[in-house]
């Protein structure tokens, strides 16, 4: 086999095994960080165990690590590969949880006021309809109201009419009365005079009547 040959049967084999150990992993966010007084490992640890996730206030920045405040108080140094300026996938997927629930939340409450909206609006509707109703009745009584009242004045002027018609009867009434005892007086008293008269005639009569009958003349002959 010459060099060429082995030198490439070399590279496939390690080609090989390169593929097949090219695998995706992920870094386990599942740690404690150790702050230290200084920039190595070498620098004693003064907090302990910060679990991710921690928010750490940044106060400067060096090549490996980097000099934080730690929401304890405790300034120190960490290694800047196990730092993120995004949260953890935990803490993103806990607040997505969080914010979801909430967004559920605001949804329902959303749809209980929709409901709530909508039946207030068909309440409003149906009052609306209602008073329109009862517009159209005051309408109406208005209406009749107006007729009644038109009646009323004109039976008021009516019957005032009527009054007066009835004070004009009644006033010719009695003069008629007084002209009737008048004339009944009066009649009595032509009667009597007839009557007067009549008994005048009669004795008159009954004093000429002898005087109209003839004497008898003196027989001389007898």
């Amino acid at each position: 086999m010459t060099p060429l040959r082995l030198a490439l049967s070399f590279l496939l084999i390690i080609s090989s095994i390169s593929v097949a150990q090219a695998r995706t992993v992920w870094v386990d966010d599942q740690l404690y960080l150790p702050v230290r007084s200084g920039a190595g490992t070498q620098f004693r640890i003064i907090e302990n165990a910060v679990p991710s996730g921690t928010p750490l206030e940044v106060l400067e920045t060096g090549e490996s690590y980097t000099k934080v405040r730690t929401p304890k108080g405790t300034e120190g140094w960490v290694s800047t590969q196990y730092l993120s300026n995004t949260p953890i996938a935990r803490d993103q997927l806990t607040r997505a949880t969080r914010e979801l629930e909430q967004a559920r939340e605001d949804l329902t409450s959303l749809r209980q006021q929709l409901s709530s909206v909508t039946e207030e609006r068909d309440n409003l509707q149906n009052a609306e309809n209602n008073l329109t109703g009862q517009t159209e009745n005051l309408q109406d009584e208005l209406r009749k109201i107006k007729s009644i009242a038109a009646d009323s004045i004109n039976l008021e002027r009516r019957n005032r009419e009527l009054r007066e018609e009835n004070q004009r009867l009644h006033n010719d009434l009695e003069v008629l009365t007084a002209e009737n005892e008048r004339l009944e007086a009066s009649k009595e008293s032509d009667f009597m005079l007839l009557g007067a008269g009549l008994v005048l005639g009669g004795v008159m009569l009954a004093l000429i009547i002898p005087m109209l009958k003839p004497t008898r003349k003196t027989d001389n002959w007898a």
